[in-house]
């Protein structure tokens, strides 16, 4: 993350206020950092613990407990241990969590999030981080904080969103009767129906065992959560749709992050920037490793009709979004 846009992103949060509870869960009442008391933080998010989010997660906590001698410590629980996104999203606004990693199931909050994953919204990486770090992302990231409570810190970019499947699928037409898993995203539900699939919402702590059980066919992710998830024992395909590039914060809830003082908020924006750092750094050296890996346990990767895919899903995406959100989607598209 340019620490401009981090600079940026935290003023917004100090002008906006808080919208959660009104204690953190670790026990602090409001106004009481500063003093010396020590602030425990709660934060979830459902990769496991040799995924880059969480070694990312790792560094940032122990560089928050450095910068500030002791007085913020961050435990940290992946997996899903604290329940499910949307759960910890929850708990946090409740005052019982603290910290979340999320990306576009914020929508359910701030409509603009949808725009973080919208199915062939991005061309590749670089026109991500192009947009996370401008005027765009500054708009998702202000709305996030005044709808959904919480503040964004640094942010990951992912590996693009592809389907596993059993029978390899290269077109549209392969999706017949396909049954397959999607996030709690309305809209990759209404892509993957446009596209000719059955999609279902389910938490992703459940796909393993819905592939295993046949439930579903087969779900889609970035090849970094196909893998920590275990997904190449009950998947032999990986098909390149390619469909989503997108970007994915690391969160604190307002009411948590406006208790600090100025000088611990300072201490968690320098440990945040130097997470984003290392972070990138991680991701450069691990998605090539990640897909070698699943080819080595046996998993076969698949060129797809991407053309086709972006056809069938484009009325459905447009029809779907509100005006606001397609105003930001087609700025997307255009944007450099």
């Amino acid at each position: 993350m340019k620490k401009a846009w981090l600079a940026g992103a935290l003023a917004s949060a100090m002008i906006l206020g808080a919208c959660g509870s009104d204690t953190s869960s670790g026990g602090e009442a409001e106004g009481s950092t500063g003093s010396g008391d020590k602030i425990e933080w709660r934060m979830g998010h459902l990769a496991d613990e040799n995924h880059i989010w969480h070694k990312t997660a790792e560094q940032f906590a122990d560089s928050v407990s450095e910068k500030t001698d002791g007085q913020i410590e961050i435990t940290i629980y992946p997996n899903n241990s604290l329940g499910g996104e949307t759960d910890t999203i929850n708990a946090i606004q409740a005052g019982t969590a603290d910290m979340v990693i999320s990306g576009e199931t914020l929508q359910n909050w701030a409509p603009s999030a949808a725009l973080m994953a919208a199915p062939y919204a991005f061309r590749d990486l670089d026109h991500v981080k192009s947009v996370v770090e401008g005027e765009i992302g500054q708009q998702i990231a202000d709305e996030i904080k005044e709808k959904a409570g919480l503040t964004p810190l640094y942010y990951h970019t992912r590996a693009p969103r592809n389907l596993t499947s059993n029978e390899p699928i290269e077109s549209p037409e392969d999706l017949s009767g396909f049954s397959m898993r999607v996030p709690n995203v309305p809209l990759f539900l209404d892509a993957w129906s446009a596209a000719g699939a059955k999609p279902q919402v389910m938490d992703f702590q459940e796909v393993f065992t819905g592939l295993q059980q046949g439930v579903i066919d087969g779900q889609e992710n970035p090849v970094d959560l196909i893998q920590s998830g275990g997904l190449y024992e009950v998947q032999d395909y990986v098909n390149r749709t390619e469909h989503v590039y997108s970007w994915i914060y690391l969160l604190v809830g307002n009411e948590q992050f406006n208790q600090l003082s100025d000088e611990q908020k300072s201490a968690v924006e320098e440990a945040a920037a130097e997470a984003q750092e290392y972070g990138m750094e991680l991701y450069d050296e691990e998605i090539e490793k990640i897909e070698q890996a699943l080819k080595d346990e046996g998993m076969e990767f698949v060129d797809v009709d991407q053309d086709a895919f972006r056809e069938a899903m484009k009325p459905a995406i447009e029809k779907s979004l509100g005006q606001e959100q397609l105003d930001l989607y087609n700025k997307i598209l255009e944007a450099e």
